[in-house]
């Protein structure tokens, strides 16, 4: 894949680098002989991905809230980065609701320091920013959502990150039509893959109760999403970062980044697919209508714009993403070198990847 050669040698600024995400992403691009920086306010998780891969000895770090405008601005003006990846953000839908404030601090105002740290940035610097797939007004509709439909959010993360898609936009009209500064915007699926230890998260929920031998609870059983590996969406973002690199014709805009239709399966599914490789768990269904109020029962993309414009899409399928994410956690719980073993599965790949694309 000739687009992942762009970040050889270069310099890249990852906000929200030791999140599970950022931590594979920051692990991808120095598997790829980039520079990176990382800015984040705190290591989010314990265990932590970016911890076990020994992140901080081979970056530069910095601990610090992305919504701290002159700071940001600061690392950005002394880095002169090529390419900025913006993932800082309050992730979950509960957490919302619970602290709406904070939420849209991260989400909005977290977004908006980065783009106010760009305006005075005088180097060529592509950004590509991460929202998610929530930034749809959820319609429960059974075909994918395009990047055209309306975006909404009935929750304070969806709405958050929707905002934040509007900020950009603005930002974009404003002030980086005709500049230095190229921005993209990249919308995921459902990620799943090794290393995620976030709370009220399907994956980790099951893999911690599983590991001490007791049973998962369930919220949402039936609700379907598009499930992916990690790396698929990274990939993505790098392709499209690599794309703006090459001119302005796709600048400002947004993509999804999603599996092919057959990767749509129910939670259900997905904990049945784990329980084939994680033997002798079981897990229990607590679905309630107070459960399901704040989540939508089916979500699905439509990846058809990365596909004609960036050449990308998903290669692994359900059953191979669910083995890689498994494989991971067993190696973590035998105390095995995660290191070793997240550098094997980046490897594998991107071998796969340059094959299909051959």
């Amino acid at each position: 894949m000739n687009e992942l050669n762009f970040f050889r040698d270069a310099k890249i600024l990852i906000t929200g680098h030791t999140g599970f995400k950022g931590s594979w992403l920051t692990s991808l691009l120095l598997e790829l002989g980039a520079s990176v920086t990382g800015i984040s306010k705190d290591i989010p998780t314990k265990p932590s991905n970016f911890s076990l891969l020994g992140l901080k000895d081979k970056i530069e770090d910095f601990q610090l809230d992305v919504t701290n405008n002159l700071e940001v601005s600061k690392i950005i003006s002394k880095t002169q980065p090529d390419y900025i990846f913006h993932l800082a953000a309050q992730p979950l839908v509960r957490k919302s609701i619970i602290n709406p404030l904070e939420t849209w601090n991260s989400n909005v105002m977290g977004t908006i320091s980065i783009l106010e740290g760009l305006q005075n940035l005088k180097n060529n610097c592509v950004v590509t920013f991460i929202t998610s797939d929530k930034v749809y007004k959820n319609q429960e509709w059974v075909w994918g959502y395009r990047e055209t439909d309306l975006l909404g959010g009935s929750d304070p993360y969806s709405a958050s990150k929707a905002s934040a898609e509007l900020a950009i936009s603005s930002y974009v009209e404003t002030y980086f039509k005709n500049s230095n500064i190229k921005v993209g915007i990249g919308r995921a699926g459902n990620v799943i893959g090794g290393g995620d230890w976030g709370s009220d998260r399907i994956v980790p929920d099951c893999i911690k109760s599983w590991a001490k031998n007791k049973k998962v609870e369930i919220r949402n059983p039936l609700s379907t999403r598009p499930w992916q590996h990690v790396l698929e969406p990274l990939t993505g973002y790098l392709t499209l970062a690599s794309k703006l690199t090459e001119g302005k014709a796709i600048h400002g805009e947004a993509f999804n980044f999603g599996p092919s239709d057959t990767n749509n399966h129910s939670v259900k599914d997905l904990v049945l697919e784990m329980l084939k490789n994680w033997h002798q768990a079981t897990w229990k269904d607590i679905s309630t209508s107070e459960n399901n109020k704040n989540e939508s029962n089916l979500l699905k993309l439509n990846c058809d714009k990365a596909k004609i414009l960036l050449d990308w899409q998903s290669i692994w399928n359900f059953d191979t993403t669910i083995k890689h994410t498994i494989e991971w956690y067993k190696n973590f719980y035998d105390k095995k070198d995660m290191i070793k073993h997240s550098k094997n599965q980046i490897a594998l790949y991107i071998e796969q990847l340059n094959d299909k694309n051959k």
